[in-house]
């Protein structure tokens, strides 16, 4: 199984990024998928989840009204479209995929990806 994030970059507050999350090696619609991040100092935490239906998404409070996961089912793709972003959005961007969204929300994941760093200016 891999899961390959992209889109990362370095860009100033207030600006928008879109990560992309490409999945191979599992059947991508039978799975929840999520993102994590971690940054320098900090344990990796929970930013967002997507059911595998794409109908049920779920955030963190800090990135609430801010961020949409997306996912296209026919590209194994999955999606966190970043705005408004703040200094304290920096840090390295993981994808996650486990059977239920409930798992993803409390870190349990069957597939982590490689991470994508995200840089916010002030």
């Amino acid at each position: 199984v891999q899961l390959q994030a992209s889109g990362g970059g370095l860009v100033q507050a207030g600006d928008s990024l879109r990560l992309s999350c490409a999945a191979s090696g599992l059947t991508f619609d039978r799975y929840a998928m999520g993102w994590f991040r971690q940054a320098p100092g900090k344990e990796r935490e929970f930013v967002a989840v997507i059911a595998w239906t794409g109908g049920g998404t779920d955030y963190a409070d800090s990135v609430k009204g801010r961020f949409t996961v997306s996912r296209d089912n026919a590209k194994n793709t999955v999606y966190l479209q970043m705005n408004s972003l703040k200094p304290e959005d920096t840090a390295v961007y993981y994808c996650a995929a486990a059977r239920r969204s409930a798992s993803v929300v409390v870190g349990t994941i069957d597939y982590w990806g490689q991470g994508t760093q995200v840089t916010v200016s002030s």
